[in-house]
Formats: C-alpha cells, sequence, structure tokens
C-alpha cells in the first residue's frame, strides 16, 4: 500500500497526496480544503453528501470543502489516485454547491493541465501559474454558486465555533448554550448540512491538523498532543482510519 504526501512550495496547495489501494475504504470525513482527485489506475466509488458516484480514469473529480463523502475501491484490483488539496483562496468556497451536484468533470483539457500541474510541482511559479489555469477551467463547470448560506446559519455557525475549539475541545451542551439550541437539534442540523455528526467533524479537522504538522517534520508523539488527541495510540487510530495509511508512513 505504497503511499506518499508532501506540502509543496506553491502557494493554494496544501497537500499532496499519492496513494494505491486495494481494501481501504474512507469513512465519511470533510475536508477545509477543496480535494482536486484524478485516477490514473482502476476506479474509486464514493457517497458525496449521501449520493453514490464514481472516478474514473478519464475525468476530474473535486470534492468540496466542509462536505462528507466516502471513498473505496470501486474493482477488485484497488486503484491507484492523485490528490491536491486545494485553499478556498484558489475556488471560492461558494461554488460548493455546484460541485456536490457535479463532482465529476469529463475535460481532456482540465486532466492535461492537472498532470502538467503535477509535474511542476517542484517549480513553484511554473506550478502557480498552472495553477491558475487549472482553477480557471474548473469555474467554467461551476457556473452556478451555491447561495450563501448567511452568517445567522446554525450549522454553520456551529462549525465555526467546533473550527476555534479543535486543539481544546468543546462540549455539545457548551455549543448548545452558545448557540441558544438543544444539543439534539445541533446534531440533526449539522449532520443534515455537512454529511456527519459534530464529533466525527472536529475528528477529521484533527487528523488534517496532524497531517500538515507531520509534513512540517514535528515528531508524531507531539502532533498527537498538538492536534487535541490523548497520545500517539489515539491519533493513529483515527489518522489511519481516516488517511489509509499510518502517521509514519505517511510522513515518509
Amino acid at each position: 500500500m505504497p503511499t506518499r504526501s508532501w506540502a509543496p512550495p506553491v502557494p493554494g496547495i496544501t497537500e499532496v497526496f499519492h496513494a494505491r489501494f486495494t481494501d481501504h475504504a474512507y469513512p465519511p470525513h470533510a475536508h477545509e480544503t477543496w480535494t482536486l482527485l484524478v485516477v490514473d489506475d482502476g476506479a474509486i466509488r464514493y457517497d458525496l453528501h449521501r449520493h453514490e458516484h464514481g472516478a474514473l480514469r478519464p475525468g476530474i473529480t473535486l470534492l468540496p470543502p466542509h462536505v462528507a463523502h466516502t471513498g473505496r475501491a470501486g474493482t477488485a484490483s484497488g486503484f491507484r489516485k492523485r490528490v491536491l488539496y486545494l485553499d478556498t483562496d484558489v475556488l471560492d468556497a461558494g461554488l460548493a454547491g455546484a460541485a456536490v451536484a457535479r463532482p465529476t468533470m469529463a475535460d481532456d483539457l482540465l486532466r492535461r493541465r492537472v498532470d502538467a500541474l503535477h509535474r511542476a510541482l517542484d517549480e513553484p511559479l511554473e506550478a502557480e501559474s498552472r495553477l491558475a489555469l487549472v482553477a480557471d477551467r474548473i469555474r467554467r463547470h461551476l457556473r452556478a454558486p451555491a447561495p450563501d448560506p448567511g452568517p445567522d446559519d446554525l450549522a454553520g455557525r456551529l462549525r465555526d465555533l467546533l473550527d476555534a475549539h479543535v486543539v481544546d475541545g468543546l462540549t455539545l451542551r457548551a455549543a448548545a448554550a452558545v448557540l441558544h439550541a438543544t444539543p439534539e437539534h445541533l446534531v440533526r442540523t449539522f449532520a443534515r448540512r455537512y454529511g456527519l455528526p459534530p464529533h466525527r467533524w472536529v475528528t477529521g479537522r484533527r487528523v488534517e491538523l496532524a497531517r500538515r504538522r507531520l509534513l512540517a517534520g514535528e515528531p508524531i508523539t507531539d502532533v498527537a498532543t498538538a492536534v487535541g488527541f490523548h497520545d500517539q495510540a489515539h491519533l493513529h487510530r483515527h489518522f489511519t482510519r481516516l488517511v489509509g495509511t499510518t502517521p509514519g508512513r505517511f510522513r515518509g
């Protein structure tokens, strides 16, 4: 199960992840970044916002930030993928609704541009230019931005609150007191909006923070407590479940 991951010196790209999996199945999780995925071999089946989709070699798959998805092999031989995690500075989060509706883009030019971007990751200036071309092409596909839910959206306000307490943690009762809602209503509203309950959201965010710290070279034991896990074993369990490889192998 070979994997490779790194943080390139390219503004807008937080992480690059190359992997081949046969039997790993990603549980429901969400990223704070855009997930730009190409399949080089095999096929992936995934659920996005409770709808099933497939990712095959010719197409480009774009998964929006803050929306839950899964992932599993679509064939017995597994799949090989390359992923770019993109900041919302590259693609506005307001395009998420269109991406949920149309996560797959069958576009030969876009595929060539994404391949060229991957080849240029060691050259920051070239990669930044190629990323701009990729983003422009994607925007042509996502012409129907999702409506802004506004600052009074309960699920959005709970997400902001959870994100502000990712490391130190926040009880659902405390969040309910701040947001003037019952814990039950918060869970239902959040899950309906983001596709997973609040506790899984926080776990996913902690794993995302761990990925960045590991790629920066920090010791695994330090990373575990720095991002909010109890210890290294706690990090190992959730990291392996969500990423498909151990923290040590991920860092390489």
